[in-house]
């Protein structure tokens, strides 16, 4: 294998696959034969919002806000997020995304994924949940 690849992450396939309606996410871990890198891309129909959130045990990851808006929230809290932000988060902090009226593409960069992957899901509602 080559010291370098190119991937399109749009034709990546689809790996949520209709379990979050209104939300697709193409992960390019694999594709890129990175050991210590992933790059996923997330598109949120209007108002989409992801039902629960999630952690890490052990990965750091940053998003970065593509087109459109919408709110992301961190533990408790909920920011609101537009263009081009990129939000950092550590690996013990919830995360949940919420797309605002056009919708919201996130590019996500994670580190060292550890074998069996990290990932903690949260099953703590929003902050806001009982406004929304």
């Amino acid at each position: 294998m080559p010291d370098y690849a190119i991937v399109n992450l749009l034709e990546i396939d689809d790996s949520v696959e209709g379990r979050v309606p209104g939300m697709e996410g193409r992960f390019s871990r694999k594709h890129l034969g990175s050991r210590d890198l992933g790059v996923s891309h997330f598109r949120y129909a209007p108002g989409t919002r992801n039902p629960s959130g999630h952690s890490h045990r052990e990965q750091e990851e940053a998003y970065i806000v593509a087109a459109g808006s919408g709110r992301v929230r961190l533990d408790d809290e909920v920011r609101d997020i537009r263009l081009w932000d990129v939000i950092r988060v550590a690996p013990e902090v919830v995360r949940a995304f919420e797309a605002g009226p056009d919708g919201l593409d996130l590019i996500a960069v994670g580190g060292p994924k550890p074998e069996g992957g990290d990932g903690v899901r949260a099953d703590t509602p929003w902050p806001d949940a009982e406004e929304s």
